[in-house]
């Protein structure tokens, strides 16, 4: 009898774990609209992207079990959407802002977007905090800089992938054939080049058309923004 006992308590415990495994809440972000472009994806709390290259990168989303909060900074601060199973190719409002996320409880919705009532009310605390975060990673930001003018670590030339010197950043000191192998393609949105004159083109292999950046800083690059996928050092 007590064998019996034992094997029936074993088999529940066998059969319930599937059901667990299967209650953890999955998304997955991807770095351009319509779910294409690199992905991650998510099974647990993650208070900060940046560790995984991927901060301020997601432009479409994928929940495929739980609901999620998305916060446009680390540790789930600033503003917040929520999202429940489903897909959404774009993210209005979002796109290229999420910083954070975590599985929560509770029905999920668009938070912001579908209350439109809420929104109204809570928009002047929201552009306060987005006013204050942006002066304050600017000032981290510009501290860095100085940093490098004194030649510590500063590359020649540096990578934004939104305008204005936001987003994810990335240094390049050599050729690059394609910005593929770096997660970057087609995303830079802003340029600083530190020294030396480069050539920056749309195709890899430093196909298409092609500009030519000289030291100062390109806070937008126009009808070059979202297109570059190689650049060399041409002096």
């Amino acid at each position: 009898m007590k064998i019996s006992l034992l094997r029936f308590i074993r088999a529940a415990f066998v059969l319930a774990l599937p059901v667990a495994v299967a209650q953890a809440g999955e998304i997955t972000l991807y770095t351009h609209a319509n779910f294409n472009g690199p992905a991650i994806t998510l099974r647990g709390e993650t208070p900060d992207l940046v560790p995984y290259n991927f901060n301020d990168r997601a432009s479409s989303v994928v929940v495929r079990s739980g609901t999620w909060q998305l916060c446009e900074h680390a540790d789930f601060r600033g503003r917040c959407m929520v999202v429940e199973r489903g897909e959404y190719p774009v993210l209005a409002g979002f796109n290229d802002m999420i910083s954070s996320a975590r599985e929560i409880g509770g029905r999920g919705e668009w938070n912001g977007r579908n209350d439109q009532n809420e929104r109204n009310e809570h928009n002047d605390r929201w552009d306060r905090n987005d006013r204050n975060d942006r002066g304050e990673r600017h000032g981290r930001r510009w501290e860095r800089d100085d940093e490098r003018s004194h030649g510590y670590g500063r590359e020649p030339i540096e990578l934004f992938s939104q305008s204005g010197f936001n987003g994810a950043r990335l240094g390049i000191r050599n050729e690059v054939r394609t910005l593929v192998d770096y997660d970057f393609n087609d995303q830079a949105g802003s340029i600083i080049v530190n020294e030396g004159r480069w050539e920056l083109c749309e195709h890899a292999d430093f196909g298409g058309r092609c500009i030519v950046l000289e030291p100062g800083r390109y806070e937008y690059l126009d009808n070059m923004n979202n297109r570059i996928s190689s650049l060399r050092r041409i002096r």
